[in-house]
């Protein structure tokens, strides 16, 4: 017999887990072969972007949201340095929190506005107008 099998659900039960819950996870552990998981897509990078110096103003490229502040999202285009999409473009229509738009870990398309090798900023857009070239 397994160590599944001789588990007291009930022990284990309650507050935020209920039993009915915990019998759903033993069945579909009994099932190895099937991932209950959505499928996972690798997330790819722009080819050719790998520094600030391939980066042009207007190019349109692939990022993932990797934080979220108060003043913007920044994002991750491949590049070692984050770029930040402005409140003022994360939308067209108006944005009262970046939240509301923006996840951490959401896949986006942004596009390029400047690019500040100085001082290692880079300035990017989600808005529409911007991002269909």
């Amino acid at each position: 017999p397994s160590i599944r099998s001789r588990l007291d659900l009930r022990r284990y039960a309650g507050g935020e887990v209920g039993l009915p819950t915990l019998e759903d996870i033993m069945a579909e552990l009994e099932r190895p072969g099937r991932d209950p998981r959505r499928q996972f897509e690798a997330f790819h990078f722009a080819d050719g972007v790998t520094s600030m110096d391939d980066l042009r103003q207007a190019m349109v490229l692939p990022g993932i949201v990797t934080n979220v502040t108060d003043f913007g999202a920044f994002i991750d285009i491949g590049v070692h340095q984050d770029g930040l999409v402005h409140i003022s473009k994360l939308s067209d229509s108006f944005v009262r929190r970046p939240t509301d738009v923006a996840k951490v870990g959401q896949t986006v398309t942004v596009a390029v506005l400047e690019v500040d090798k100085a001082r290692r900023r880079i300035s990017l857009s989600m808005k529409k107008e911007d991002v269909l070239v």
